[in-house]
């Protein structure tokens, strides 16, 4: 009987604040550490390791300086580019750590006759197969998916692994309806393990020709419906991997850093005053101390403006109580006085995609893509790259020139 590890969306750097990004390593340096005191024979991160191909230094270190506990114990890290660490134009991190020794990248493989060939990497100590195929920018590794030889490795004997970084449409949760996905068909058949990454939800799928079709989910949070999941009781983890001819059972294990606190208040028929009252008085009670803290304002205030209420003074006391971090989130509080646009949304991007959807259609343009659903698709995607900040070091010319062709990309447009 062997063992692995199966590890999605780590999303290392994507943090800013320094206790956030404490918690992230922590996170993934228990993870690394859970599987060498399992026994594990190798490790799969399916995608996103790194928030970025060129993430913060100091965190490729402490990323790094682990990984290596385990290779240097005889458990390879078998991995394929996520969304966020793989890059058109650049080295990625990815190639560094594999260059390096770190990690193997899987999938290799080379387009014949208009069709695409994957090769296997066997495991020395085990002689499972791995393959699978990595994610792109935008989702355009969808054309792979259409011209994969699926007979191929279909043919192939042996213990199989795919591994993937793309959410598959016929298990999309109702809160990821809208995610871009590839139909379950695109998968090649009789595989005995689907190690898949992207959409931050725990699943695990048991189906006709695709014995186990499993996302774990990631190891911490990225971005606040993360952070909100977490502190609403979702375990965050990942898997180990029981097999020899076939997968004889899996274990989710838990990876738990810090505890939270959340408190979602309706500030419908409140003034700002007693908006202040009501939170200052729950908070002053509740035990805070070391967590994670978010709060959820939502509703229509009965007077006065949003920004009467003293979200610093919250934070503040929120702050002097030993919180961790506080996260406010108020995308769905409004007022009286500003009811012109109303969007409610549990993050930044489905707020910003809700209001592109209730307004494209104003605009007068030739062409009617672009006032359809897939011109507001293409908003999101365009407003992303442009929010992009440049990376360390980078002059002010390259940083132009790369969001200028990440942004041809979006508009399928081909530079010159």
């Amino acid at each position: 009987m062997y063992k692995f590890a199966h590890i999605a969306d780590c999303h290392l750097g994507a943090n800013r604040e320094p206790e956030l990004r404490r918690l992230e390593i922590e996170a993934f340096k228990k993870t690394i550490d859970e599987c060498i005191l399992n026994g594990v024979d190798f490790i799969i991160i399916s995608g996103d390791i790194f928030h970025s191909n060129l993430p913060d230094m100091w965190v490729v270190n402490e990323a790094v300086r682990k990984m290596r506990e385990a290779v240097v114990k005889g458990i390879p890290i078998y991995v394929v580019y996520g969304s966020h660490d793989y890059s058109p134009t650049e080295t990625s991190i990815i190639d560094v750590l594999e260059s390096a020794g770190l990690v193997k990248r899987i999938g290799a493989g080379e387009i014949k006759d208009g069709r695409l060939i994957l090769k296997f990497t066997v495991d020395s100590k085990t002689g499972a197969k791995l393959t699978g195929i990595s994610a792109r920018k935008l989702g355009i590794e969808q054309e792979y998916y259409k011209i994969l030889n699926r007979g191929i490795l279909e043919d192939e004997g042996g213990f199989k692994i795919f591994v993937f970084h793309t959410m598959i449409a016929e298990l999309k949760p109702v809160d990821l309806a809208k995610t871009d996905s590839i139909p379950l068909s695109y998968l090649p058949a009789g595989f005995h393990y689907y190690a898949g990454g992207h959409p931050h939800k725990t699943i695990v799928k048991k189906l006709e020709d695709y014995p186990f079709i499993v996302y774990p989910g990631p190891i911490f949070a990225k971005d606040s419906k993360d952070f909100e999941e977490a502190a609403k009781g979702v375990r965050r983890g990942f898997y180990i991997v029981n097999f020899d001819t076939q997968v004889r059972g899996i274990e989710f294990v838990e990876v738990r850093v810090c505890d939270y606190y959340f408190k979602e208040y309706d500030a419908t028929g409140r003034t700002p005053s007693q908006v202040m009252s009501d939170l200052t008085e729950e908070l002053e009670k509740a035990d805070l101390n070391n967590k994670i803290v978010l709060l959820k304002i939502n509703g229509e205030l009965a007077s006065g403006k949003t920004s009467d209420v003293d979200f610093t003074a919250i934070r503040r006391m929120i702050m002097e109580k030993g919180a961790l971090h506080v996260r406010i989130n108020r995308y769905g509080l409004t007022s009286k006085e500003y009811t012109s646009i109303k969007v409610k949304g549990g993050d930044v991007r489905e707020i910003e995609e809700k209001i592109f959807e209730e307004n494209i259609h104003r605009l007068k343009l030739s062409n009617p893509r672009l006032t359809s659903a897939e011109g507001v698709k293409l908003a999101v995607n365009l407003l992303k790259v442009l929010r992009d900040p440049p990376k360390m070091n980078e002059s002010k010319e390259d940083y132009l020139n790369r969001i200028r062709s990440h942004a041809l990309k979006v508009l399928e447009i081909p530079e010159e």
